[in-house]
């Protein structure tokens, strides 16, 4: 088991910038894969980006590359989604997740957290 804890969220005006940070407890953090989903108001939950266990291999929904950078400190046990250049189309619910395999599919994702919200105003 691993629990996960999301932060960073808020309200931020386009073309701005915000650091998500997702804090893992309960198991070897290093052996999971992380990745980073949102949620939109009426759309379904999709990917953003996902990174290895040891953070050499990253991938990014084509939405977000270039923009969004993950990246994950294994003696802290947190993984992080910095976002630039944010649109309106970012508004969301962004979970983080973790898994065994370099995937980005929901179903590879074992262990979520609750969210956080983050807003984009124009």
């Amino acid at each position: 088991q691993v629990q996960l804890v999301e932060s960073g969220g808020g309200l931020v005006q386009a073309g701005g910038s915000l650091r998500l940070s997702c804090a893992a407890s309960g198991h070897t953090f290093s052996r999971y894969v992380m990745g980073w989903f949102r949620q939109a108001p009426g759309k379904e939950r999709e990917f953003v980006a996902v990174i290895t266990w040891s953070g050499t291999s990253t991938n990014y929904a084509d939405s977000v590359l270039g923009r969004f950078t993950i990246s994950r400190d294994n003696t802290k046990n947190t993984v992080y989604l910095q976002m630039n250049s944010l649109k309106r189309e970012d508004t969301a619910v962004y979970y983080c997740a973790a898994g065994d395999y370099f995937r980005w599919s929901q179903t590879d994702f074992d262990y979520w957290g609750q969210g956080t919200q983050v807003t984009v105003s124009s």
